[in-house]
């Protein structure tokens, strides 16, 4: 469903609180996404103040919530609640850097970022790959290049399809734009914060996370 901007948040091992925390499944049990119902887009997912996961305002359980998922997947559609880190297509954190916004030229919510890091040259985030961000206490590792998909070609507000995004970036970026991210140390970020990059600890390893005791943005699908 469509994004939430948040200017403060918690960053866990698992992601962010409530990112792609429901899912949508298919009469058939299979995971179905906006990637082929793009207007599950025109429905807003957000959080309650004690973490309950909110569509358009209503509990996620909502009857009518699965009414209005079964009018756009088809009759027999269920929602269901798993917050383990397999819901994610590659990793929890998506990053993205207002340089390569600025050359995308487009509206950066079909990127689908959680974090925007401003302040950053054209397209250095192309050298980040092996690296790390330290945001606080947060430490954040960057694995690779997000490789695009039909989802970048959707209009945030209308769901309008515009299939020359897509080969844009293919041509001018190699299909790949944003970082696939994980959590090397988890606690709480806000926009203004200073983001350092430095070269990542040996150790630092994809499953390898701690959560420190220090909360940007959620892509609800």
């Amino acid at each position: 469903m469509a994004g939430e901007p948040l200017d403060r948040t918690l960053v866990t091992p698992t992601g962010l609180p409530g990112d792609r925390v429901v899912q949508v499944y298919r009469q058939d049990g299979r995971v179905t996404t906006a990637r082929t119902f793009p207007a599950l887009l025109g429905h807003r997912a957000t959080l309650d103040s004690s973490g309950e996961p909110l569509v358009d305002g209503r509990r996620w359980n909502d009857p009518r919530v699965r009414d209005d998922v079964r009018r756009i997947v088809g009759e027999g559609a269920t929602l269901e609640r798993d917050e383990d880190v397999d819901r994610f297509d590659i990793l929890p954190l998506l990053v993205a850097t207002d340089g390569a916004i600025d050359a995308f030229g487009r509206d950066p919510r079909r990127l689908r970022p959680n974090i925007v890091i401003s302040g950053v040259d054209g397209l250095a985030e192309r050298g980040w790959p092996g690296r790390e961000l330290r945001i606080g206490n947060v430490r954040i590792g960057v694995e690779s290049l997000r490789q695009r998909c039909v989802m970048t070609t959707y209009d945030p507000d209308t769901q309008a399809q515009d299939l020359g995004v897509l080969r844009d970036i293919v041509s001018r970026f190699g299909g790949r734009m944003a970082l696939d991210s994980f959590v090397i140390q988890g606690g709480e970020i806000a926009v203004g914060q200073p983001v350092e990059l430095v070269e990542r600890d040996r150790h630092a390893a994809r499953g390898q996370v701690q959560v420190s005791s220090e909360h940007a943005g959620r892509r609800d699908r």
